[in-house]
């Protein structure tokens, strides 16, 4: 009954704070887009008669460092198109004299770490969901898809061109997005469109439908209008194909055996049924290119996160991703293929209509060693609701060839999502019901939460509360824990100084509380911030902490396999951390932190560092360190961590990249080194060449390595 009292509390919330539907800017910032017949090459010239004639996008508003009046660095925009091309040409002006900061050629680069332009599309007119297009001052692209309102997903590429020239004191970029790269409704003449500017030169961010300084520039709610004198062309179905060809070898020194060496051979598809559908299609895939995850020290009691970045899991992602929260979700595909190898998976998604999004997914994996053979499969329907909210409705099933003592034969999870978004993105929520399926489920197979966010620039506030039931089990997701109540309202508030080096500064607080299912305290978190942010981009953070657990299950602080403490045991400590960021525009800069106080029944001091050094565009060099010590009373040891992560990244053009990880991790008790070289010879088509070992650290003995080469091609 409480749940649904809460999700009524919510819906009558959302109506309420919806009660006007007209979005922020797309009646006063309108462009009209006509077509060319003339040829367009993609040079960064301007020569070509269009760019004469047509409108010019200018007068850009800052966001930051304050969101007042116009940029001093300003940027102007035009765009054509033709049957088969979306152009755009970008003239970005420059105010201070000076090298463009950019860390290097690589495509997707760090957005705060480069002179950047770039356009964000609303190609459905939700709000919601579309398209960024970017480059840097250096010619690198940048290219991902939005979700959430704004948020992009890099892990994504498609075949787009582009094309930098540098000059004095401006830069001019040029685009060509092919319609065939990009999903959109049929017929439609309006679009909702942004461009963003970022000069990292002049320290100023920019755009030109304005966007408020609390929210990322990529915030579709603030978008203009593109009106385009006749809508886009409709391209019918259309096929594409990926084939790959890779050559492995591989030794595992541990186990004896000679080195194995193979031909392996598979393929990527895409058949486009509409502009707003699209069939994806996966046969053998093989992701040994997928750049290898940052290690991290792990001293909590649940298992860490990492993100998904393999290509075929990400278009339309969001429709399964972005079910339930960071710490409730009922799908994670990167549960997929990690004991067993993929052998094919299909999946159809898109816009239906102007309201509905769907989403339909199913793999097969293949038996491996003594893992079964498992079918996952995934549907969702998004609604949308009122101007940029949306409801949500899922199954997520997973059917296994053996049952275990942990994994039963099957497992699903069913339920609805609801995602509160207002108009001017000043308030935002979520609530969701979700319920787990299975082989003798126990007590409480469901999970719950209801939380609501409003963030006006000076005051940010969030409530949620979270409920997960013992019996809730998500195989194919990402469940923290199970049997609790959560609780974990946060606030926090900023000054402006009118003049002086500090940007913003202000407290935050932050009180999350775990009980048990009987409501009983078992967890409480009180966090106490001050943060300072400078007009040069550095940052500082000072913090302190009170901790409460009563352990439920026993825990080896560790996590070491050493002695654990009891469950049941209570615990009480404070601790303090400082941070600090320094100004990412330097040639050398860094980050530091520091944390001591208590742990448990003991003492904990954590260090991180990370330098960056960079020889702009083709070289950047980053040393990243992690050290915690744990002192801990008898019978317990005391234990010192040491990750060392050394990264070389050089970019010879935007098309050639070489990348040397190494990873030192005292607590994985092991070093591991992979060479990456990649070679963009067509657009979305590469020569990967990769090699990767393990050692020990104390006396560098080789466990394992491997070498592999792949290579593949974009058909369309």
């Amino acid at each position: 009954m409480r749940f649904k009292i809460l999700f009524i509390l919510f819906v009558f919330l959302q109506i309420f704070i919806q009660a006007q539907d007209e979005l922020v800017n797309r009646k006063k910032f309108q462009v009209e887009i006509s077509p060319t017949n003339e040829e367009i090459i993609v040079d960064g010239k301007n020569s070509e008669k269009v760019w004469k004639t047509s409108p010019v996008i200018k007068d850009f508003f800052r966001i930051t460092p304050i969101d007042t009046g116009f940029a001093t660095a300003q940027t102007k925009v035009q765009l054509t198109y033709d049957d088969n091309y979306l152009y755009a040409l970008i003239i970005c002006y420059d105010t201070v004299t000076g090298k463009r900061p950019v860390e290097s050629l690589r495509r997707d680069f760090s957005f705060p770490k480069n002179d950047n332009f770039i356009i964000f599309i609303d190609t459905y007119n939700d709000q919601t969901n579309g398209f960024a297009f970017g480059v840097s001052a250096a010619g690198a692209q940048w290219d991902g898809i939005q979700a959430d309102g704004g948020d992009v997903s890099l892990n994504w590429d498609c075949k787009w061109f582009s094309e930098v020239k540098q000059h004095d004191d401006y830069w001019i970029a040029e685009f060509a997005i092919p319609f065939r790269s990009i999903r959109y409704l049929e017929g439609v003449d309006e679009w909702g469109i942004n461009f963003s500017r970022f000069s990292l030169l002049q320290n100023e961010k920019s755009s030109w439908a304005p966007v408020p300084r609390q929210f990322k520039s990529s915030t579709l709610a603030f978008t203009g209008t593109l009106k385009w004198t006749k809508p886009p062309p409709s391209l019918g179905t259309r096929f594409s194909i990926i084939p790959y060809f890779s050559a492995k070898a591989f030794e595992n020194i541990n186990e004896e055996r000679k080195a194995n060496t193979n031909i392996d051979y598979g393929m990527d598809g895409k058949v486009t049924l509409s502009t707003s559908l699209n069939i994806d299609l996966t046969v053998n895939p093989d992701f040994s290119q997928v750049e290898v995850d940052q290690q991290r020290t792990n001293l909590g009691r649940f298992e860490l996160f990492f993100p998904e970045k393999r290509q075929f899991f990400l278009e339309n992602s969001d429709l399964f991703a972005s079910l339930g929260n960071r710490n409730i979700r009922p799908f994670f595909s990167r549960r997929i293929g990690l004991q067993s190898p993929v052998k094919s998976g299909v999946r159809f998604s898109g816009k239906v209509g102007s309201n509905y999004r769907l989403g339909i997914m199913t793999i097969q994996t293949d038996s491996s060693n003594e893992n079964s053979s498992n079918n996952f499969t995934v549907a969702a329907l998004q609604r949308k609701m009122f101007s940029r909210s949306s409801l949500s409705a899922f199954i997520v099933n997973k059917d296994s060839d053996v049952a275990d003592d942990y994994f039963s034969s099957y497992n699903r999870v069913i339920g609805v999502d609801f995602n509160l978004a207002s108009k001017d993105n000043l308030w935002m929520g979520k609530a969701f019901y979700h319920h787990s399926l299975y082989e003798n489920a126990i007590n409480n197979p469901y999970a719950a939460t209801t939380s609501i966010q409003y963030n006006n620039g000076i005051v940010s506030a969030n409530f949620g509360y979270s409920f997960v039931g013992s019996g809730y089990k998500a195989e194919v997701g990402y469940i923290k824990r199970n049997g609790f109540h959560r609780f974990d309202p946060e606030i926090d508030y900023k000054f402006y100084p009118k003049r002086g080096k500090i940007q913003n500064h202000g407290p935050s607080f932050k009180f999350d509380t775990f009980l048990d299912e009987n409501f009983d305290l078992t967890d409480r978190e009180f966090e106490l911030k001050y943060n300072i942010n400078w007009r040069n981009r550095s940052k500082f953070t000072f913090e302190l902490e009170n901790g409460y657990v009563k352990l439920l299950t026993p825990f080896d602080p560790t996590n070491s396999d050493g002695d654990s403490l009891s469950a049941g045991n209570k615990f009480n400590w404070n601790e303090f951390s400082m941070n600090y960021v320094s100004d990412s525009r330097k040639t050398i800069n860094f980050s530091s932190s520091v944390r001591y106080g208590g742990y448990y029944n003991g003492i904990k001091l954590s260090i991180n560092g990370k330098v960056n050094y960079r020889f702009q565009p083709y070289l950047n060099l980053s040393i990243n360190t992690t050290y915690d010590k744990i002192d801990l009373p008898d019978p317990l040891n005391d234990i010192d961590f040491i990750l060392f992560g050394p990264r070389l990244d050089i970019t010879f053009t935007n098309k050639l990249f070489f990348t040397t990880f190494v990873q030192y991790n005292d607590q994985s008790d092991n070093i591991n080194i992979n060479f990456r070289c990649q070679w963009r010879f067509a657009p979305v088509s590469d020569l990967f060449i990769v090699y990767t070992n393990n050692t020990y650290p104390e006396n560098f003995k080789l466990k394992d390595k491997a070498l592999v080469a792949k290579l593949s091609y974009w058909f369309n």
